[in-house]
């Protein structure tokens, strides 16, 4: 695993040990950063899930202004703090130490983003709480993209239920990336 393009370009990354992550693979990563690239540079990314933080790393490298990192495991959040320091990209990126739920409360009145990007481990319902609580939140708008990692099985169908629009659907070998963005909070009309 490694950054792929940027300041940080080819810099290894270190991967927390044992079954408790599952990082994303350069290649589904070089994809979805293709896709994201006219709206990295000077964008603000919320990596949620982070696990070794590469993704926001990646964010990061490619010139996002500012990383903000949420990861619950303590050993994932030492893999994250070494990975930052490796990097050198300490700048830009920011660790909260917290579970999802509680960094977008915390993280209330505090910020707002352009990109999110979630990646929870799959089977535990953790994206449907973790979305709820972006859209009753200020952090992101309806100009705001959020990317959803999830397994090639699992159907978007509830995200309206939950305040978004899936506007795209990348599938790949094993998983899938969802795209959404915040359906209109006052008129509920679609985007």
């Amino acid at each position: 695993m490694r950054i792929i393009a940027g300041k940080a370009r080819r810099l290894p990354l270190k991967t927390v040990p044992g079954m408790d992550t599952r990082p994303t693979s350069d290649r589904i990563k070089e994809t979805l950063f293709n896709i994201l690239s006219p709206w990295l540079p000077g964008s603000r990314f919320l990596d949620l899930f982070a696990g070794s933080g590469q993704m926001g790393l990646e964010a990061a490298s490619r010139g996002a202004q500012k990383a903000v990192f949420v990861e619950n495991s303590r050993k994932a959040a030492d893999c994250i703090r070494e990975n930052i320091a490796f990097t050198k990209l300490s700048g830009s990126c920011t660790l909260l130490q917290k579970d999802a739920v509680s960094a977008i409360h915390w993280l209330e009145g505090k910020e707002s983003f352009d990109i999110v990007f979630l990646d929870p481990p799959y089977g535990k319902g953790l994206e449907k709480e973790a979305l709820q609580a972006l859209a009753a939140s200020s952090l992101i708008t309806e100009d705001s993209l959020v990317i959803l990692e999830a397994r090639l099985d699992f159907m978007p169908d509830n995200v309206e239920d939950w305040g978004y629009l899936a506007t795209r659907q990348k599938a790949y070998k094993t998983n899938q990336h969802i795209f959404l963005q915040l359906k209109h909070k006052n008129s509920g009309s679609e985007l």
